[in-house]
């Protein structure tokens, strides 16, 4: 059929315009296509460049050197060590279980070394590499290195880790670090922190370790290092170096510590020692003690149920989280309680027949010696520990005169040392048990908490402090661990400078009455006197036992009846040389029974070690342990 000249334009026009929708369409792809390119070349260049270079070239982090921890004299606590690890890269393997199996066969695997590999594999959001043991033997080293070629995707590294040369000594000052958890990952992003820990896979979990952590942790360092098709290096383009912590140094006298650990031969309890004109804390003794090295890889969970099922509770930091009845340790606070508030002076004597009734009650409250001490001063009260003369002076003076006063040394108040967790203690009055037992106070409790019983309770630092403010005539200084914060790179030192917290005014009459009755403790006669026998120096110091189990009424208490755990605890404060103090003490045995027989020569040991160099069995040392 024969078009028509018409038909034949209409066909051209439509074959026309057909060509020049496909050619806008051809020009808008392409315009596409190039508006892509320029928006890949230029807007999200650095964006693609980084994902091609990572690819290609993979950071390896580097862990920086923790910052060392030393005593004050420059003995190393706490260093770092480079140990053998072997790391799993589950990119490369098939089969993780025969990797496993097989590598058992070469090195020796624990079930703890298993257990702790799963858990970090669950745990680990990078999956470049996974620890399965550390701490390799030479020859452990020596047989995976032989049969490295039969353990694809497995590789022999060094790691450093933390160490603690002197083992369970000062191991609650230092605390330890530990592998970061989920949940320390969890507070440092809502911190945001989590930059400053790429590339740290430890941190500080308590003690100094953790309150220090931002000055000690350092900056991890990486390599730039070109991987082929496989992941394997190939080459280090470029290399950054971590920064090492810096170095902090302690107040603590390691071997004044050691000393005083020794000391207990096996038994628990508790020291503090202080410089009373600074506030340095001198030795804080915790014992029974555990090993912080067990923990900086991750600690066996037998280990783990030991130390948490033992009832000597090695991990319980006892000076500053255990809370006792001071006992009468309490009466030279008492003592000048009566003269700063005119509730009795010197001279004024009472009869002491054994024990104390109330006014309208015959129920007896007992003194230690049944028999009683007969006429009793003040002075004399102290040096023998009469507790019928400070049941009448609780009485006299209230309960609210007694928690006020006691207040001014810090009772039922933390120190604010330098380690997390510190308890407060209880210094009790008529408010806080009404609204603790929604009951009144009543007598009979006032006249408890004149001997440091009933709810009366204290750490082993509180009452340290107090025998601080007590030696330094008011003046109390915050107690610390640190003493200086030294930064490797810069070379500045920080130095923890000692200011007085507060200052509390007491008549010089009335504290010099009270430190002689304390010397007196000391003296013959004194219930310390055996324990300070011969000492070249004067000593002011308390005893104190403190009950555990209450006794009925008229029950004679008998120590080799109650068993050893319902004890008394025994206790010891001093501070020495009582004319110019050097160091302020508590002594706490746990079920020891009477501080000046047990607690005393605990203290005594440490007293002629700091201000003598005397350690004990020795002769003094001249420059070693004294004038500090």
């Amino acid at each position: 059929m024969k078009l028509t000249t018409r038909q034949e334009i209409t066909r051209n026009s439509q074959y026309q315009a057909r060509l020049q929708i496909a050619a806008v369409f051809i020009v808008v792809v392409f315009l596409v296509l190039i508006g892509r390119l320029t928006v890949l070349q230029t807007v999200q260049y650095d964006y693609y460049h980084t994902l091609a270079e990572s690819n290609r070239i993979s950071l390896v982090p580097s862990q920086p050197n923790r910052g060392l921890i030393t005593d004050r004299n420059g003995i190393v606590l706490a260093e770092n060590r480079a140990v053998y690890t072997v790391e799993i890269y589950p990119k490369e393997i098939d089969d993780l279980q025969a990797t496993l199996r097989n590598l058992g066969g070469v090195i020796d695997l624990s079930e703890s070394d298993r257990r702790r590999f799963d858990k970090r594999l669950r745990e680990s959001r990078n999956f470049d590499s996974i620890a399965v043991k550390s701490f390799l033997t030479d020859a452990e080293v020596a047989r995976f290195s032989a049969n490295k070629f039969r353990l694809k995707g497995v590789e022999l590294t060094t790691h450093l880790f933390r160490s603690y040369p002197m083992g369970t000594t000062a191991a609650h000052i230092l605390g330890h670090v530990g592998r970061i958890s989920p949940q320390d990952k969890a507070l440092l992003e809502s911190r945001g922190q989590t930059a400053a820990y790429r590339g740290i896979e430890s941190i500080g979990k308590d003690g100094v370790e953790k309150t220090y952590e931002t000055d000690l942790r350092g900056v991890a360092g990486y390599a730039q290092v070109e991987t082929d098709a496989a992941g394997r290096g190939v080459r280090t383009i470029a290399r950054k170096a971590s920064v090492p912590g810096n170095k902090l140094r302690l107040a603590v006298d390691i071997r004044l510590q050691k000393i005083g650990e020794e000391a207990f031969g096996g038994r628990r309890g508790a020291v503090v020692a202080i410089d009373p004109a600074t506030g340095d804390i001198l030795a804080l003794v915790s014992q029974p003690s555990f090993d912080p090295n067990a923990f900086v890889d991750g600690i066996d969970p037998a280990i783990w149920r030991e130390l948490n099922q033992s009832l000597d509770k090695p991990l319980t930091n006892r000076p500053l989280r255990g809370a006792y009845p001071p006992g009468s340790t309490i009466k030279p606070f008492m003592a000048l309680a009566a003269l700063e508030t005119g509730t009795r002076s010197p001279e004024r004597t009472i009869v002491d027949p054994g024990f104390y009734t109330l006014p309208g009650q015959g129920h007896q409250y007992r003194c230690w010696k049944t028999e009683g001490h007969g006429s009793v001063d003040l002075h004399r009260s102290v040096v023998v520990s009469c507790d019928t003369y400070y049941y009448g002076l609780a009485v006299e003076m209230g309960i609210e005169k007694t928690h006020d006063f006691l207040a001014r040394f810090n009772f039922g108040k933390a120190s604010g040392i330098d380690i997390e967790g510190e308890r407060s203690g209880l210094n009790p009055n008529e408010a806080w048990k009404r609204a603790r037992f929604k009951d009144k106070w009543y007598a009979g409790d006032t006249v408890s908490a004149g001997i440091g019983q009933g709810y009366v309770l204290a750490t082993p630092m509180q009452l340290a402090y107090a025998a601080a403010v007590l030696a330094n005539r008011g003046t109390a200084f915050r107690p610390h661990l640190a003493k200086e914060i030294v930064d490797l790179q810069s070379g500045k030192v920080r130095r923890i400078e000692p200011k007085p917290a507060y200052v509390t005014h007491f008549s010089d009459d009335n504290l010099d009455r009270v430190r002689e009755a304390m010397v007196g403790v000391t003296q013959p006669g004194g219930t310390a006197a055996q324990a300070a026998a011969g000492a070249p120096y004067r000593i002011a110091g308390k005893t104190g036992t403190a009950q555990v189990i209450g006794m009925k009424q008229g029950q004679k208490y008998k120590e080799s009846e109650v068993d050893e755990r319902h004890r008394d605890h025994a206790w010891f404060i001093a501070f020495a040389p009582a004319d110019d103090p050097k160091i302020a003490l508590a002594v706490l045995v746990e079920n020891g029974g009477h501080g000046g027989s047990v607690a005393a020569p605990i203290a005594r040991k440490m007293m002629d070690w700091w201000i003598l160099g005397k350690a004990p069995g020795a002769e003094p040392t001249a420059g070693e342990g004294a004038a500090h």
